[in-house]
């Protein structure tokens, strides 16, 4: 496996490449916007029952956008922490607006 990914930039790279459509762009940030959201909720409330939602936002939305709108395969089953990281990373660059939706 020469081909494997060996930095985060390197990978945060390529990770760009394979979320270029604007939808695609809003549902991870949706997601994420969702993960925090949940998070938030279930540290105020302490009702820790709601943290099965996280998965499901972060990744659900993720995913469907992958399946619909890039067509790809998401790059969380090969570089699973790296994908994390870098979906946080593209959330706050979006945030800020160093990343725009409309790739």
């Amino acid at each position: 496996m020469s081909d494997r990914i060996k930095t985060f930039n390197e990978f945060y790279a390529f990770y760009l490449t394979e979320h270029r459509t604007t939808w695609t762009r809003v549902f991870h940030f949706a997601g994420t916007l969702l993960v925090f959201a949940v998070l938030f909720y279930v540290i105020q409330s302490g009702k820790e029952r709601f943290l099965w939602y996280v998965p499901i936002f972060g990744y659900g939305f993720a995913w469907f956008s992958h399946a619909v709108f890039e067509k790809n395969k998401p790059a969380t089953f090969k570089y699973p922490l790296w994908s994390l990281l870098s979906d946080f990373k593209l959330f706050f660059e979006l945030l800020t607006g160093k990343q725009k939706f409309k790739a």
